[in-house]
């Protein structure tokens, strides 16, 4: 019999609910978020000999029990956060514990045979790190140039930079040779600002530089899609984890959130937008489709094509973001296993 273990994870403990095939709550178990606690959970789950581990995918307070199992050879599928809430609603127990979840997050397994594995994280590991820090960086220079936006207001009212231009070094000093006609506090606040931004701008450019590397020695080929750039084909592989764990490119796409959701009856088949799936390479993908609008003329082609058969440009949209999908999941396929032609076809 197979049994599924549900994984509500926390920063200090583990709630885990093992579930039969029909999703029969069988036993449950709570250990403290450490080693020697991922040992007791695997202990206590070495009675089924046919089993498999379902946790939610919040990395970083799973990541350690996840790598924990990986180790000792179990099987771990990712749930997605949104999909365990589902499942957690459409149950009849009301309420929220970790129970609950822990159960949600079981039946949510056996319900969708289709979810990746986990695997024991690498190189795509670093580069998420990377880019997650770097987002942190823009999100911080951006709240600092909205603080100098104001300062610049008080000071200097008629002086109102571009858009987008507060993070070159010329707009930077055209604002520092105005300040210095100024005194007090809000013009002291307001040179700090710029030379915060300076800082930020330099140490962003700078790890967007190491990402640019780290993504050539992964998958070197990904940026040669049109429309790809490095910081966008570094988050559609930081987010995959391992291009090897999904099944098959549907599976990918279902991950991705491109794959069209039946909505249709009778003579008239209708497909509406999927909300599912992991909304970050989902948003990768749609900045690829929306540059390839732009510039490249298949994809102009295919969404022109699309439109005169009667469907409207959001769907059209829709088409050339699940055939994107596929031209993504084939080239990192083909960067982990090198080839002498590995040139993807772009829509």
């Amino acid at each position: 019999m197979m049994v599924v273990f549900g994984v509500d994870a926390h920063k200090r403990s583990h709630t885990v609910v093992a579930v039969d095939q029909a999703g029969v709550e069988l036993d449950r178990l709570t250990v403290p978020a450490t080693a020697a606690g991922h040992l007791r959970a695997v202990a206590w789950a070495g009675s089924f000999p046919d089993r498999r581990w379902g946790i939610e995918d919040c990395r970083h307070v799973s990541s350690r029990f996840e790598a924990d199992l990986l180790a000792v050879g179990e099987t771990v599928v990712r749930v997605p956060p949104r999909l365990m809430a589902q499942t957690r609603k459409s149950g009849r127990q009301p309420g929220k514990s970790d129970p609950i979840d822990a159960l949600a997050v079981a039946r949510a397994v056996l319900s969708n045979p289709d979810l990746p594995y986990a695997s024991l994280e690498g190189p795509t590991r670093e580069l998420k790190l990377l880019l997650d820090y770097r987002e942190s960086l823009i999100r911080e220079r951006t709240a600092a140039q909205n603080r100098l936006r104001w300062r610049l207001h008080e000071l200097e009212p008629g002086f109102d930079p571009p858009k987008g231009s507060l993070d070159r070094y010329r707009t930077l000093n055209q604002i520092d040779q105005l300040l210095e006609h100024h005194q007090g506090t809000v013009a002291d606040l307001a040179r700090r600002e710029t030379n915060r931004i300076r800082q930020i701008t330099k140490e962003a450019n700078q790890f967007q530089n190491d990402i640019t590397a780290l993504l050539g020695t992964i998958s070197p080929t990904l940026t040669t899609i049109p429309g790809c750039g490095p910081l966008t084909g570094a988050r559609l592989l930081a987010e995959a984890a391992d291009i090897s764990r999904f099944r098959n490119r549907d599976a990918y796409a279902m991950f991705a959130g491109t794959a069209p959701i039946p909505v249709w009856t009778s003579n008239q088949q209708r497909f509406r937008l999927n909300r599912g799936g992991n909304r970050q390479t989902n948003a990768a993908i749609h900045r690829i489709a929306i540059t390839q609008l732009r510039i490249h003329p298949p994809a102009q082609q295919l969404v022109a094509r699309h439109t005169t058969q009667g469907k409207t440009k959001k769907e059209a949209l829709r088409n050339l973001k699940r055939r994107l999908t596929n031209i993504v999941y084939r080239t990192m396929t083909q960067d982990q296993q090198p080839q002498t032609n590995t040139q993807p076809q772009a829509a």
